[in-house]
């Protein structure tokens, strides 16, 4: 049996958890902020946490379910708000959908009485206006001075807007990823954010690091465009401004193309920029580690003959994935 001391924690520390928790019933109480921020919290600093914003669904291997295994084995806390629970994802013939926008502000709300801030704040699927709304408050209201905000403009792919995504919406999407420091669109967004003709292959580097640049003038000062077909490889063109402003370093990575497309794969790999940028790992190294770890995912699916609607099996690589 553990000692007291294991179980409960230490006098000195049940004591300020005491303490947190009377000062905070008593501003709860007055209808006041918490009188703790989430720095004074008792352990709460001794390990760095990140926010998810996107879908929980059930089956299927993407958006929540794959970004908290992903982030936890990172060593970054992964606290996730959902925007809409479904049993599978929309590519079976069936699903049961709960769409969360008239829950998601009371659900914030509670962190809201916590004072929580977060190191990380990941954005994925939004399916309403009202719900990028909600989305901005939260940013203002849970950022703090260094913490990294990723938006991954989920608006489409094939060179097609979702059909959710009219243009009020991804005007507003704009908006949102003017709140980001890094944004990770693919060839189809990339090109809805900057109002550039969509196509498939032939991309040359002067016309991804315009699209880049047109992007960070929004506000993100990083800028993955993923997914860009190059014959037989994948692309991730990075872009990155220097924080005084004083110059850009820009490169196209390339990954051999293994087996189809699979559900999931893109939010793993924002999953993994998201934790890495948390932990200050450098951007390039970053896209380098998340492009690596989808390909082993999709060669693994295949070679256990895993459905292109069940997403990749990321459990069986990944003892790989390392900070």
């Amino acid at each position: 049996m553990e000692n007291r001391e294991n179980l409960c924690g230490s006098e000195q520390n049940q004591e300020q958890s005491l303490e947190w928790k009377e000062a905070q019933d008593s501003e709860q109480r007055a209808g006041e902020k918490p009188a703790f921020r989430d720095s004074q919290r008792p352990g709460s600093s001794r390990q760095k946490k990140a926010a998810v914003i996107s879908d929980m669904t059930g089956f299927g291997r993407c958006a929540i379910t794959v970004s908290l295994p992903v982030i936890s084995k990172l060593k970054v806390q992964c606290c996730p708000v959902p925007t809409a629970v479904l049993s599978n994802h929309t590519a079976y013939p069936s699903y049961y959908f709960d769409d969360y926008t008239e829950r998601m502000e009371d659900y914030i709300g509670e962190w809201r009485k916590l004072g929580l801030t977060f190191d990380g704040i990941g954005i994925g699927f939004l399916g309403s206006r009202q719900q990028i709304e909600i989305v901005r408050d939260f940013i203002r209201d849970f950022r703090k001075g260094d913490t990294v905000v990723m938006v991954d403009p989920i608006m489409g792919d094939d060179g097609k807007a979702y059909a959710t995504y009219t243009e009020d919406m991804c005007r507003e999407m704009k908006r949102l990823a003017a709140c980001a420091d890094i944004v990770t669109p693919n060839v189809t967004e990339s090109c809805i954010l900057t109002g550039r003709q969509y196509r498939e292959q032939g991309w040359k580097i002067e016309e991804l690091l315009d699209m880049a640049q047109r992007i960070g003038q929004m506000g993100p000062g990083k800028v993955i465009i993923t997914g860009v077909q190059q014959g037989s490889y994948i692309g991730n063109f990075c872009y990155e401004r220097e924080r005084d402003g004083s110059g850009m370093k820009y490169k196209l990575q390339r990954t051999k193309q293994v087996g189809k497309t699979r559900c999931g794969t893109g939010d793993i790999f924002s999953a993994i920029i998201l934790a890495d940028a948390v932990n200050g790992v450098e951007l390039e190294r970053s896209v380098r580690k998340a492009a690596g770890f989808v390909r082993d995912c999709i060669r693994e699916s295949v070679r256990m003959e895993v459905p292109l609607t069940d997403g990749v099996c990321f459990e069986e690589v990944l003892d790989r994935l390392r900070t």
